[in-house]
């Protein structure tokens, strides 16, 4: 019968305890060696029954055996001739025959040459060896063999098969004896009810837990002596219970993931070398040893389980037992993924740290949605909490491969998550320090020539000190981590780059983009120039959406705006493109684009104040205040925040609060050229409908403006408002849970006549007739509700 035994898998191999494997080994050599040792015992009983028959010793030719009634009887030869009568060469050619066997063992009457008989007797083994083998078609039949039989034709072997009893006819009625037996012994078994049912399965639910509890106690209370219990926890995974392996197997690994994070020390557990081994220690030591060895196998088995509980999940496998129905994988799967999400973000020192993250990382792109954004909070508690940049380093290096291994073939939000990376500066600031000057310490000969003996030995002392303080200090930590910071940046940038490159219709760019807002000011110089030609490229080709054109401008503004003060590049077209597209906010869903266009009018303006027109400044800040009327409350309160800086930072912004015209011209508000469209000429009337706005927040930024934007006096704002950003106050007031913000005080009506509530309940339908006109000819159609008012004020 064929072999069908399965080879062991390696992971199987390596699960096994090596004194296991040690036994396997013996137990294989000794079965061989025994299956040896019979084989030679057979062998040796065949040769020397061969030998046997081919050198049994010949009875003695001067006597003659007879068998006369079972006895041998001797009969003397009449005409043997004594020895002494014989001549002497007669009897040397006797003595010589004697000694040869073919002399002894011959047979006397027949007349064959000596030579002859002894060439027949020596060739029997290779006779029999030279008979023809039959091929083994059948199965081979287990043979007995008997002592051989020699006749004139030579060696006959004898053998018997053994044999063989009718197995399965016995096991058949041995199974069938059994069966009548098990049905005679065997009481039919009690149907339980559901509710009995329900109450068995607490009472075994309740058997488990205090079984893991007293576990756990037990290993957090003394770790180094009950380390051997982690195993017996870790059994527990394996629950066979159908009625309660589901919940078992959770609380296990939830278990297990606690009391590693408690225990695990502060630090990587190294393997220890054969010379450590060795080495004679102390017991504090040994025993410190064997719970450092076994809590690293044991969490190093605990993770394979998660990861074979996962994969199994994505896998749809079941186990041979289908004693978990495959509904129930996905919730093991997801407890698997929470715990290896709780210790890559608890146990980043700790050993197989870089194994959670291969797991993790893939994992952000899987379809279930709970698996995925696990995975996303997961690395961004990693990279906010990761101060020196091992940690981060792995993730991004894992990403940047997944996301090119995949064919750019991921979702945005894998990309995101380097916007959380806690990268400030790089090694572009280590010419700066070193420039800076450092400590110096005093020559010999200066020593000699301004210290006494005793000054110099106190000045010694003192110097070694200072060497001593320099080296503990974080100087060294500083440069290892900035060159860890400046690695995991090169990686994101390349991995920006290849999708700017190779893959511009993407759903990525948009994550690109961003990312490249965010961390611009840290590229090199060099690629500056090529970096602006790309993204005006991207903005010109008209294939980005609204929110991917306001990251190109934002990242582009972010290069200018750090490094690239000292490049002679006239950024105007991002202007152009940012004014020209401001009518495409509204109330609607790129109500949250705002955001990005404070942070964009932020560094095109506050930062690069020296760089722009007065032109330029009028037509945003006009711009932005039609802009104002068409949104919700917290965006309008950011872009009056906005408008206040405007007015603050900018020189002679108060003309658009007078009705007279400055120069020449007339103010045109369809024009998409911030430079030649006469801002100055008109006038910020949206203000006072602002200052009639519902939201008390607004009113109050619109009065303030229509003051002058003071910084002191009556018409100031209160420090709350004053000191915040205009995207601090965008995230602030914002209306996403559908509620105001702030909330509107609920007013009690007083009870009045039935005329006067008439009267007010016309008032109202008036008031809201009203403001209905007045959003239709100003909010929807500002720019014929602005011609009429010039053409009013010209007549």
């Amino acid at each position: 019968r064929k072999n069908t035994k399965r080879v062991p898998s390696f992971r199987k191999l390596l699960r096994t305890s090596q004194i296991k494997l040690d036994n396997k080994l013996k137990n294989k050599q000794y079965k061989q060696k025994s299956a040896a040792k019979k084989y030679r015992k057979e062998q040796k009983k065949l040769r020397e029954a061969v030998r046997d028959a081919i050198s049994r010793k010949p009875f003695p030719l001067e006597e003659s055996k007879k068998k006369v009634a079972g006895k041998w009887e001797e009969k003397e030869e009449e005409d043997a001739l004594p020895l002494d009568m014989m001549d002497e060469d007669d009897l040397k050619l006797m003595e010589d025959l004697a000694q040869k066997a073919s002399f002894l063992t011959r047979d006397l009457s027949s007349n064959e040459p000596v030579h002859i008989k002894k060439r027949k007797h020596e060739s029997v083994i290779e006779k029999y060896e030279k008979v023809p083998r039959r091929l083994q078609t059948e199965p081979e039949k287990e043979l007995i063999h008997l002592l051989p039989i020699k006749d004139k034709s030579g060696i006959i072997p004898q053998a018997v098969e053994k044999p063989v009893l009718n197995v399965e006819h016995d096991e058949e009625e041995d199974t069938e004896e059994m069966e009548e037996a098990e049905d005679f012994n065997e009481e039919p078994l009690p149907v339980l009810t559901p509710e009995e049912m329900a109450a068995q399965r607490r009472q075994k639910l309740r058997e488990r837990k205090m079984h893991i509890a007293a576990l756990a106690s037990a290993i957090l209370s003394e770790p180094d002596s009950n380390i051997k219990k982690l195993k017996e926890l870790r059994a527990m995974l394996m629950e066979q219970d159908p009625n309660v392996a589901v919940i078992v197997r959770k609380l296990v690994m939830v278990s297990l993931m606690e009391i590693f994070k408690d225990i695990a020390p502060s630090y990587k557990i190294r393997p220890l070398t054969e010379a450590e081994k060795a080495t004679k220690v102390k017991k504090e030591t040994q025993k410190l040893r064997e719970f450092e060895e076994g809590l690293v196998s044991q969490y190093k088995f605990y993770l394979e389980n998660l990861e074979q509980t996962i994969k199994d999940w994505k896998q749809r496998k079941l186990k041979k037992s289908n004693v978990i129905s495959l509904k129930a994988y996905k919730g093991l799967a997801e407890v698997a993924v929470k715990c290896l999400c709780e210790l890559l973000v608890a146990l980043p020192h700790f050993n197989f740290h870089n194994n959670i993250i291969v797991l993790i990382v893939p994992l952000m792109n899987d379809p279930s949605k709970m698996v995925s954004e696990l995975c996303f909070e997961a690395v961004k508690k990693l990279f906010k909490q990761d101060k020196l940049g091992y940690a981060s380093l792995g993730v991004v290096k894992v990403i940047s491969g997944l996301v090119r291994g995949r064919n750019y073939n991921v979702r945005p939000e894998v990309l995101k998550v380097f916007l959380h990376l806690r990268i400030k500066e790089v090694e572009l600031q280590k010419d700066s320090e070193d420039i800076a000057p450092k400590k110096k310490f005093m020559t010999y000969k200066e020593k000699r020539k301004h210290l006494s003996r005793m000054q110099r030995k106190w000045k010694k002392a003192e110097e070694k000190l200072e060497r001593e303080l320099l080296e503990a200090e974080a100087s060294e930590s500083k440069e290892k981590k900035l060159k860890l910071h400046t690695e995991t940046l090169n990686i994101v940038f390349v991995t920006y780059f290849r999708i700017l490159k190779k893959a511009q219709k993407s759903p990525l760019l948009s994550a690109v983009l961003e990312g490249l807002a965010k961390f611009a000011h840290l590229i090199n110089v060099e690629f500056f120039d090529d970096l602006l030609i790309v993204l005006h490229s991207l903005i010109a080709s008209g294939d980005l959406s609204y929110r991917e054109s306001l990251h190109c401008v934002l990242s582009a503004f972010h290069i200018l705006s750090g490094q690239g003060d000292v490049l002679n590049i006239d950024p105007m077209k991002f202007y152009t493109h940012l004014y020209k597209t401001l009518f495409s906010l509204h109330a609607g869903g790129t109500n949250e684009d705002i955001g990005i266009v404070l942070q964009c009018l932020d560094v095109m303006f506050a930062k690069r104040r020296k760089q722009v027109t007065q032109q330029r400044a009028l037509a945003f800040l006009k711009r932005l205040s039609i802009l104002a009327l068409h949104v919700l409350p917290n965006s309008s309160v950011g872009i009056l925040a906005t408008n206040r800086i405007f007015m603050q930072t900018f020189p002679k912004m108060d003309l658009l609060l007078d009705n007279e015209s400055q120069g020449s011209g007339v103010y045109l508000p369809e024009l998409d050229e911030p430079e030649h469209c006469n801002a100055q000429n008109t006038a910020l009337w949206e203000l006072h409908l602002l200052q009639r706005h519902y939201h008390p927040t607004v009113q109050k930024f619109a009065a303030h403006l229509i003051a002058g934007a003071p910084t002191e006096g009556s018409g100031a704002l209160s420090l709350d408002l004053s000191q915040r950003s205009a995207t601090e106050l965008f995230e602030a007031y914002c209306m996403k849970g559908m509620t105001f913000n702030p909330p509107v005080a609920s007013v009690t009506p007083r009870r009045k006549d039935t005329f006067s509530k008439m009267d007010s309940f016309v008032d109202e339908e008036l008031n809201k007739q009203l403001q209905q006109h007045i959003s239709e000819t100003v909010v929807h159609k500002p720019l014929d509700f602005a011609k009429h008012l010039k053409d009013s004020s010209l007549a």
